[in-house]
């Protein structure tokens, strides 16, 4: 999940989104809560449920057009305040639900990080516009054999 050399002691390594932006594991908000679905017992006494919280409209590690894409991307994950919220609870272990959501928050990432490829905009071919003005003088044409017949 993560690349580039040893943190220093007491700081986690920063998580590598692309070859230029990195995050910050501190921006990133762990919560456990009980998982719903199968797991008898189990599933009861433990919280192996996670919901991972990234703060994006006050993250210093995101650029402008990199924000407003995610923020688009992020769609109903986003709360009012710009926190974008993941929950990860198919697996019934807490460390794989983390591995999970973590890897979800990176795939999102990427793709707010890969920029919109540019419009090339195109002419329209001449046959195209033929074939439209003369299927408007065919409409034309039955329209006005739909008008009242004039008494010269």
């Amino acid at each position: 999940m993560t690349e580039g050399g040893a943190a220093p002691a007491g700081k986690a390594a920063p998580i590598w989104i692309t070859g230029r932006l990195a995050l910050d594991p501190a921006e990133i908000e762990e919560s456990f809560v009980r998982a719903a679905g199968p797991g008898g017992q189990h599933v009861n006494k433990t919280s192996t449920a996670v919901q991972l919280r990234f703060d994006v409209r006050r993250s210093p590690s995101l650029p402008d057009d990199v924000r407003r894409r995610l923020e688009r991307l992020a769609g109903r994950r986003l709360t009012r305040d710009g926190v974008l919220v993941l929950v990860a609870q198919g697996e019934r272990s807490q460390k794989r639900n983390r591995e999970e959501a973590l890897a979800r928050l990176v795939e999102l990432l990427r793709e707010a990080a890969r920029p919109p490829a540019p419009r090339i905009r195109t002419r329209t071919p001449k046959a195209s516009k033929r074939r439209r003005l003369d299927d408007k003088k065919k409409q034309g044409a039955l329209k006005s054999l739909r008008a009242r017949p004039s008494h010269d």
